[in-house]
């Protein structure tokens, strides 16, 4: 099973799968990397293996009567979300669907996994979270009838948001609560465990995961909430918006930091690396900023449409990019490095494994490029226009429904902003030595 298309030394490009039927909308890897999973517009999920020479697809995982819109793995299963407004469980030893969970009204929009829990958001304007097993209900299987139990593997409902939930973070508390006996299979939530979830209605809330409570409301955007990161302790959450800010915020105290500002289009992915943020936008541009300052220290251009994900490996930031063309950086200097071409459509989804990078585009395929030595690449802004693409093309633009167009415009010429942007550039040369450690990711927790 797969299709694979012939390989093209120049663009790196080493197969072209083509089993999925329509868009691929989202991909998840498991723990040790050699396993990944596809959800797609054509209502399956397809597993895959990443370590065998050929990818080759190992099952196809089919129930959903509508398109796959998030996907995660947790252990030995696989857990996809849909527009259909179920959530379903699927052993990846035989493809076959253990569960459909229940209780949303709407398209689920984003799902994370814990091992015990399964948490989502929805366009229905709540999250939720449900007990992975159904074991977990009762010692007697029979005891419940399937809707009863379906009913009750919900064991939250977070609400208060007034529009569309989108995503989600999970901070388990410090240590132990010291809750339950060591020899209870009882499965116990503590009481300082926190949720915190981002929203069409310009907030970000903190939850308590015991008694579904409000405890904290971050209020400042002035549009939809897109993305979420906090660094490694937990303590300070970062938000990017369709307003074009990032924002960074104490999670104790609900407090504003920072407004970080730059992006000409809405923020559409963060990732923390160390003490380094980088986030992607509907401008067609990634940025990097140093975390403790807020300051922007790179820009990396070339892409004509959204950056839709972003990735950081070994020193080199990856995009995937409406434009239909995946990109890599050097994460230090910013120089483009390579140019990875091949998809005839926009991106959705990007993951990495070991040399080989996986993209899903909406035009339906899987492709898989070499990144063994993009590091030894020369730059390839030569094969760019001149001066990159400064800007997402007009149809980006014009995916920024929540915004004013007048809002933060900016009238100054483009060669006074880049003289003004180099200058902070090099004021910040000496502060950044400390922070050339861009190899190791942090670990928040999302």
């Amino acid at each position: 099973m797969g299709g694979s298309g012939s390989k093209d030394k120049n663009s790196g490009l080493l197969e072209t799968i083509t089993d999925h039927e329509s868009c691929i909308n989202c991909i998840a890897l498991s723990e040790d990397q050699s396993l990944m999973v596809t959800g797609s517009e054509d209502c399956t999920a397809r597993m895959w293996s990443t370590k065998s020479e050929n990818t080759e697809c190992l099952g196809i995982m089919k129930g959903h009567t509508s398109y796959i819109t998030c996907i995660t793995i947790s252990d030995v299963f696989v857990i996809s979300g849909s527009n259909d407004r179920t959530i379903r469980k699927w052993d990846m030893s035989t493809c076959e669907c253990l569960f459909v969970y229940k209780g949303h009204t709407a398209r689920i929009y984003r799902l994370i996994c814990t091992g015990d829990f399964i948490f989502s958001t929805c366009y229905d304007k709540t999250a939720k979270a449900w007990l992975f097993d159904e074991e977990d209900l009762s010692d007697d299987p029979d005891e419940y009838g399937e809707e009863e139990k379906a009913e009750k593997m919900c064991i939250r409902t977070f609400r208060g948001h007034t529009l569309a939930v989108y995503p989600i973070i999970y901070i388990p508390a410090e240590g132990d609560s010291g809750l339950g006996d060591e020899d209870d299979d009882q499965i116990e939530i503590n009481p300082l465990d926190i949720i915190i979830t981002g929203s069409a209605d310009n907030t970000a809330k903190s939850w308590s995961f015991e008694n579904c409570s409000c405890i904290k409301t971050f209020k400042g955007h002035r549009a939809a909430v897109m993305c979420m990161v906090t660094d490694a302790t937990g303590k300070t959450l970062y938000t990017g918006s369709a307003d074009k800010t990032i924002r960074s915020w104490n999670i104790q105290r609900g407090d504003c930091l920072k407004v970080m500002e730059g992006h000409e289009a809405p923020v559409m992915c963060l990732t923390v690396i160390n003490k380094l943020l980088y986030s992607g936008s509907q401008d067609g541009t990634a940025r990097c900023w140093v975390r403790e300052f807020g300051d922007c220290t790179r820009v990396y251009r070339g892409a004509k449409h959204s950056i839709v994900a972003i990735k950081v490996q070994k020193g080199i930031l990856f995009t995937a990019s409406g434009d239909t063309c995946a990109r890599a950086y050097d994460a230090k200097s910013g120089a483009l490095k390579k140019i990875f071409q091949g998809h005839e459509t926009g991106l959705q989804c990007l993951v990495i494994v070991d040399k080989r990078m996986y993209t899903g585009g909406s035009d339906s395929t899987i492709r898989v490029w070499d990144i063994a030595n993009v590091d030894k690449s020369n730059d390839a802004n030569k094969d760019e226009p001149e001066n990159g693409a400064a800007a997402a093309p007009d149809s980006s633009r014009e995916e920024n429904n929540m915004l004013d167009d007048d809002a933060n415009h900016n009238s100054m010429p483009s060669s006074k902003q880049e003289e003004m942007q180099q200058k902070r550039l090099n004021d910040l040369e000496n502060r950044l030595d400390e922070y050339d450690d861009v190899d190791i990711a942090s670990k928040p927790n999302v």
